[in-house]
């Protein structure tokens, strides 16, 4: 799994890329039978949602997680950005089992 990372309105430092990658890698364990030739991409975003406001829900967490034949996506608004990325790991793992369940239909 192919694995991008953006950073909006704060810096990518090495260990945030690290602490994303390690997170975000983990579901390459449930989506192995689709990624046989390196196929799926993981388009992930990290960021504060404003530079004025300290207080709230003011870091974001999205992925885009491309598969064959279907997108599923994660997000997640938080007041601690690795809080963010951990519940989106979460919601990214839910939607896989998901399109594990509808594609073991057809």
């Amino acid at each position: 799994m192919k694995i991008n990372i953006k950073a909006t309105n704060l810096e990518l430092t090495s260990s945030l890329k690290t602490y994303v990658e390690e997170k975000i890698g983990t579901v390459s364990k449930l989506i192995q039978k689709w990624d046989m030739d390196g196929g799926v991409e993981a388009y992930i975003e990290v960021g504060r949602t404003t530079n004025h406001h300290h207080k709230g829900d003011v870091f974001r967490a999205e992925v885009d997680l491309r598969l064959p034949n279907k997108v599923l996506r994660a997000e997640d608004e938080n007041t601690d950005l690795y809080t963010a990325i951990d519940k989106v790991e979460n919601i990214l793992k839910r939607e896989i089992d998901k399109y594990k369940g509808s594609n073991s239909v057809k």
